[in-house]
């Protein structure tokens, strides 16, 4: 196995372990492709939960740009959200973990389809 799958691994079993859920893995491996070499970076591997404007960014390069969502209240009511299932006191929220559970909220899986 190689890296990206050990990482994969790791969110797989972040998503059982710290949020309860179950993970189409098909579709964690398609968000962690696309998520590009900031997997692979400590820094932008994980999302600052504590910071606008990293929650911002979040918002307009993913759910806007990426998964095609107009821009309203509702998206950064869901970033709070998934963030919260995540676990506030989780110091390493990885991305990918992140956009995949955004993409599951928002019913968007065709995105990566």
């Amino acid at each position: 196995m190689g890296k990206r799958d050990d990482l994969i691994a790791q969110y797989a079993d972040d998503l059982k372990n710290k949020c309860g859920m179950t993970p189409d893995m098909d579709l964690l491996t398609k968000v962690t492709i696309g998520c590009g070499p900031a997997i692979y970076n400590a820094d932008a591997s994980t999302v600052a939960g504590s910071q606008e404007e990293e929650l911002e960014t979040v918002k307009n390069n993913f759910l806007i740009k990426k998964l095609g969502l107009s821009d309203s209240p509702a998206l950064m009511d869901a970033i709070n959200a998934v963030l919260t299932t995540y676990g506030q006191s989780e110091r390493n929220k990885y991305r990918a973990v992140v956009y995949y559970m955004l993409t599951k909220h928002f019913g968007k899986e065709s995105v990566y389809g």
